[in-house]
Parts: C-alpha cells; sequence; structure tokens
C-alpha cells in the first residue's frame, strides 16, 4: 500500500471532522449538530450524488458493461450476507445474525460520499450508472437478511409472507433510497443548460457539507462506542476483517467486469461498506427482536472509520496493481 494515500488520506479535513466529533463526546462538549440540521445535510447530499450521477450517465453510453456492473453490484449485495450470516450465528442469536448480515450485505451511502470524494482526490473518475448500482444494492441484502432469520427461527410461517412483504415495500420505499434514485432520473432527463443553473448547489459546496456531516457522525459515533465494546471482541474483529476482506476480493474480482479503475475502487468500496440507515429502519420493522445497539455500532463506530481511514487507500492500491 502507497504511504502516501494513507497519509494524505488520514489527513483529509472529512476524516478530521470525523475525528473532531469523537473527540467532542469524550471531552463532554456541548458541540452537536441538531437533528434536522444532519437530515437536511444528509437528504443533500444523497440529491447531489444522485443528480450527478444522472448527468454522468446522460452523457454515458447506454451498453453491455452497465448491465454487467448491474448484476455483478446486486450479487455481492446477495452473496455477502449468505456466507456472513453463518458465521455470526456462531456468536449471536439467529435474529442479530440476520440483522448484522444484512448491515454488511446492504451499502452506506454516506461511505460512497466519502470514497468519491477520495477518488477525485487522486485524479479518478467514476461512471454515473455506479450510483444506481449503489441504490439497487441496498435492498437485496436486507431481504436475503430477512429470509435467513424466517429458515433458521422458530417463528411461524403464517407470520412470513406479509412481513416480508412489508420489508421488500420498505427496501425500495425507504427515503435514502428514494431520494438517490429520483435524483439519478431527474439528473439524467434535465438538460445540461438547466443542470448548469444549480451546479453550484450540486458541486461547489459538496465538500463542506460533507466535512459538517462526517462531524456528526464522529458525534454519534463516539456516543454508541461505550455500548458497543460491552457486546465482545468478536464484534469489533468481525467490523474490521469481514469488511477488509469483502472490500479486497471485489477489488480484484470486478477487473472482470469493467477496467475503469474508478468503478473498480467505488465497486469495492460498497462491498466494504456497511448500512446504518436503510437496514436499521427495515430491521426495526421486521426483526424487532434485532438489537440496534450491536449492529449500528459495528458499521457506524468501526467499520465506517476504518474504511474511511485505511480501507479506501488498501482497496485503490489493489485497483491500481490489478
Amino acid at each position: 500500500m502507497n504511504l502516501d494515500l494513507l497519509i494524505e488520506n488520514v489527513t483529509n479535513p472529512a476524516l478530521l471532522f470525523f475525528l473532531l466529533g469523537i473527540i467532542a463526546v469524550y471531552l463532554k462538549s456541548d458541540l452537536e449538530i441538531p437533528n434536522n440540521t444532519s437530515k437536511f445535510i444528509s437528504l443533500y447530499l444523497l440529491f447531489s450524488i444522485g443528480f450527478k450521477g444522472g448527468q454522468e450517465l446522460a452523457h454515458s453510453e447506454i451498453n453491455i458493461d452497465i448491465f454487467w456492473s448491474i448484476i455483478f453490484g446486486m450479487a455481492v449485495s446477495v452473496l455477502i450476507p449468505l456466507y456472513t450470516f453463518f458465521i455470526l450465528k456462531k456468536k449471536f442469536s439467529i435474529d442479530n445474525s440476520g440483522a448484522i448480515a444484512a448491515a454488511y450485505g446492504s451499502v452506506s451511502a454516506v461511505t460512497f460520499v466519502t470514497a468519491i470524494s477520495f477518488l477525485e482526490m487522486q485524479g479518478h473518475s467514476f461512471s454515473g450508472h455506479m450510483v444506481a448500482v449503489m441504490a439497487l444494492m441496498e435492498a437485496p441484502a436486507i431481504i436475503v437478511g430477512v429470509i435467513l432469520i424466517r429458515m433458521y427461527s422458530k417463528k411461524s410461517a403464517t407470520e412470513q409472507p406479509s412481513k416480508l412483504s412489508e420489508v421488500i415495500k420498505h427496501s425500495f420505499t425507504n427515503g435514502s433510497v428514494l431520494l438517490i434514485i429520483g435524483s439519478l432520473i431527474i439528473g439524467l432527463l434535465a438538460s445540461d443548460k438547466a443542470a448548469l443553473g444549480i451546479k453550484p448547489f450540486t458541486t461547489d459546496i459538496f465538500k463542506g457539507f460533507l466535512a459538517i456531516f462526517l462531524l456528526d457522525m464522529g458525534i454519534v459515533s463516539g456516543r454508541k462506542l461505550g455500548d458497543f465494546f460491552k457486546s465482545g471482541w468478536f464484534s469489533f474483529f468481525f467490523a474490521i476483517i469481514i469488511p477488509l476482506i469483502n472490500g479486497c476480493i471485489v477489488a480484484y474480482l470486478s477487473q472482470y467486469v469493467t477496467t475503469d479503475i474508478g468503478n473498480r475502487f467505488i465497486f469495492a468500496v460498497l462491498a466494504s461498506s456497511a448500512s446504518y440507515i436503510a437496514v436499521p429502519a427495515a430491521m426495526k420493522i421486521a426483526v424487532p427482536k434485532a438489537n440496534p445497539g450491536i449492529f449500528l455500532p459495528m458499521a457506524l463506530a468501526v467499520t465506517f472509520p476504518f474504511n474511511i481511514t485505511f480501507g479506501m487507500p488498501i482497496y485503490l492500491s489493489i485497483v491500481l496493481a490489478g
């Protein structure tokens, strides 16, 4: 791994603001981002990514590579919860194993946002259709996780159809998924002249809002670290090793789907990320017995900072070497 690449990523202002949030919690500071402000910024980031992705997709030639990229992304989203579930159920209950497996099979939109910023810093770009790939990777893992819970738990079979249908519906109508897909479509339909009018909003202020959002993520992570460590060291090692394995394998295998460096890197980041927005919301409906105090800190307080600090330089190094 390129040491300069690691140092550059560690000194990235967005990451430093994330660390500042954690430090603020441990110093018992009253620093806090209001909930409404945090929600607005998260909506803005999803809107900006989706719209810019739609614009890039509008200028891209629709070909077989896009089709295979979507198939590859969704296959990754299905396979990760399938194998991690059987590792997790040796240590956790069936409900918690399914919820954690779903979280690690699904993707993190915030990690995706940070990856785009990191990629731009390295002078690489990615194709607009990768935004669609990310959005489509949200739901399959959630559905697989719930199916596995149904298969291995002792719940009545009569409850399965209605609850599973609710989860499927929630996966596709989840606010973050709906916004990013909707923004992608709008960006695809918008003319270049119309898109230029909102470019300062979608591009120029993006990194500033990302830094503030990661500050908020740092505060949230810092508050949950204590509860997380009570679940034992297995959770901690799983939250680092499994995403690292997933990211490295996909970084290598992606060369058989696309030769584009940026797209391969995005695939690796998506495979290594873990959802802490869509999955907790879905699991609250489908599997209320699953403990969010375990899988939420795993994804947010361990996997997320690991990926943006060490993971991304590792994945990019593998892609560049392949």
